[in-house]
């Protein structure tokens, strides 16, 4: 008997530790698999809290029961727990914001630079949209064109870029009043990650234009574009007053709040300005006077665009295009 009750007494000793570390244990487990998850605890009790209600825990019986039944219970809710949330998969989460935007689904081909700035081949929307306008189209295809076209080609005359050399691109930009807007252009894919940069850059420092549209918009007339002070990119078209394809052409060219950075052509015997675009821009051909949105070498248009290989038209001798940047592709 005296032996009886010193087997229990040892018993009892060694068993209440060992159940306490189990407990330990799987508390610990618990709380691992809650917090690895994007659901807190605190979520997961509030949801659980009618079911928790009808499943007590027993309050009576000895304390080998009570011990017993919790274990049962914690094993119970991490089971239902892992099962409720099994279709969490964190290691696709990403915690930066910008990074998040970045693993989203996008369209096939989508290139994203960050959050608002992407670009991607043109679908067939966007085509819908240029085709006859700023993309010109076959005299023969005109004449069956169920939408009026006014950018026409010879028969058997080939684009010199087609549809797949040119990126659709969405940007950011501060407009006049200061508030943020998003703006489309077309380029050429070889220019693509440059405007990407150049448009991002911008937007951080808070640089004001005072709209960014397709061209086709203006039915791809770029003296009202201009006018209108838009910038644009992408244009099947001749150089101003000449016979000869504008790097816009190409989709290789930009302008820049044009209106107030216009193009400017001076008589061969220097004897003044012959030429000036757009209308009413005449006041802003005087550089050496300080007015809003003029781009000179101290203006942070100009530095991006020229550390990324583009030439400005403010340099050229024959004219001035202040409002123009290209670049030559290899």
């Amino acid at each position: 008997m005296k032996n009886t009750q010193i087997n229990k007494q040892f018993t009892d000793r060694l068993l209440k530790p060992l159940l306490f570390l189990g407990v330990l244990i799987i508390v610990c487990s618990f709380l691992a698999r809650t917090f690895a998850n994007s659901e807190s605890i605190v979520d997961y009790v509030n949801k659980n809290k009618a079911a928790a209600a009808e499943e007590k825990i027993p309050e009576t019986g000895t304390a080998m029961e009570i011990v017993f039944a919790k274990i049962q219970k914690l094993q119970e809710d991490a089971t239902a727990y892992k099962e409720e949330n099994a279709h969490i998969d964190v290691s696709k989460e990403e915690t930066d914001g910008e990074n998040n935007t970045m693993t989203q689904n996008h369209p096939a081909g989508r290139t994203v630079f960050a959050d608002g700035f992407y670009y991607e081949p043109l679908n067939e929307e966007i085509k819908a949209r240029i085709t006859g306008i700023s993309y010109p189209v076959a005299a023969s295809e005109a004449l069956s064109s169920a939408v009026p076209v006014s950018n026409i080609l010879e028969d058997g005359t080939v684009p010199a870029v087609s549809y797949d050399d040119l990126r659709y691109l969405s940007v950011r930009y501060y407009d006049f009043n200061g508030e943020v807007q998003t703006g489309e252009l077309i380029c050429n894919q070889g220019i693509a990650d440059d405007l990407m940069e150049i448009f991002h850059e911008l937007y951080l420092n808070e640089y004001q234009i005072e709209k960014i549209r397709l061209v086709d918009e203006y039915q791809a007339d770029d003296t009202a574009s201009i006018t209108d002070n838009n910038t644009s990119c992408f244009n099947y078209r001749v150089v101003d007053g000449t016979t000869s394809l504008s790097k816009h052409a190409l989709g290789c060219a930009i302008d820049i709040n044009p209106f107030y950075n216009p193009y400017v052509v001076f008589n061969k015997d220097g004897s003044g300005q012959t030429y000036i675009s757009p209308p009413g821009s005449e006041v802003y051909v005087d550089r050496s006077k300080e007015f809003p949105y003029k781009i000179d070498e101290s203006d942070l248009c100009y530095k991006l665009f020229t550390e990324h290989g583009f030439t400005w038209g403010g340099n050229w001798n024959s004219c001035k295009d202040y409002q123009h940047f290209q670049k030559v592709l290899n």
